[in-house]
């Protein structure tokens, strides 16, 4: 069979420790395009801290991004958004009253940008780790009345062991209207029930006229399930959830060691079938 497109997460998959992306990776990748294959990122950072891994690679194509864990996809150069599903304003009001309520502090994303309701102790962590402004808008929640807005993603952060207790809550009455999961130790993620990698990888997929079977998709955390069940060879790195390496078709070698370029070698370059 012939890969014709290859899907990949950023961070722990694509990435080195260093968040890096490795000269065997990336000639990979290039290899790949050369042949013809499509490549698009699927990660659940913003978009102006994950295209310019496109030029990382090398890739000077206006292809698309898949961001917010599947809520946006947006070209890498033109700035055009395909397909953009954010959260119902109602409910996202609801869940950052229920998230203060209990105490902890909430990110909110529109667009491309991120509005806390002040700077804090989280927020300062948040920006330790990814490096991203954040505006302060006061409260929320009046905020959003006010704008009228549909968040992109909510990001709930708590330390002190209520990511769980929240996750349960909000599955419990909003499971069927929302996507809600742990994208790292302390940081619970809140979307659109069809916001989700899988949804728009199959999304991109139709639009390309690119079949399941044609597509390679790469991923290490809980956000990347669908996405892996969804391609033709779902393929995990060895650094996976365990619940991830259970469920992907194919388990490749950890981030740090090249795991994606040792696929992408293997199926595309060397015209495998992977069967």
């Amino acid at each position: 069979m012939r890969f014709r497109l290859i899907a990949a997460d950023l961070d722990y998959t694509l990435l080195d420790e260093n968040s890096e992306i490795s000269n065997r990776t990336r000639e990979a990748v290039q290899k790949a395009v050369s042949l013809g294959v499509k490549f698009i990122i699927a990660t659940g950072r913003m978009f102006k801290t994950s295209v310019k891994y496109m030029k990382d690679l090398g890739l000077e194509h206006d292809w698309p991004l898949i961001n917010y864990h599947g809520a946006m996809i947006k070209t890498a150069l033109s700035n055009r958004v395909l397909l953009h599903r954010p959260l119902d304003n109602k409910i996202a009001i609801e869940v950052i009253e229920e998230t203060h309520r209990k105490g902890l502090h909430v990110s909110m994303f529109v667009g491309d940008n991120l509005y806390v309701r002040e700077e804090n102790e989280h927020t300062r962590y948040y920006h330790s780790l990814t490096n991203i402004d954040l505006q302060p808008v006061g409260n929320l929640v009046t905020y959003l009345k006010q704008k009228n807005l549909n968040p992109t993603k909510l990001s709930i952060i708590s330390w002190d062991g209520q990511i769980d207790e929240i996750e349960s809550y909000l599955k419990k009455f909003y499971g069927d209207k929302l996507s809600i999961l742990q994208s790292r130790p302390y940081f619970l993620e809140v979307t659109d029930i069809q916001a989700t990698k899988g949804q728009a990888l199959q999304w991109f997929a139709h639009q390309e006229g690119i079949k399941a079977e044609e597509i390679i998709a790469f991923g290490d955390g809980y956000n990347d399930l669908d996405m892996l069940g969804f391609a033709g060879l779902g393929v995990a790195v060895a650094n996976a959830k365990p619940e991830v390496l259970k469920r992907a078709a194919l388990v490749t070698g950890p981030h740090n060691e090249d795991g994606v370029a040792k696929i992408i070698e293997k199926y595309v370059l060397n015209h495998q079938s992977g069967q």
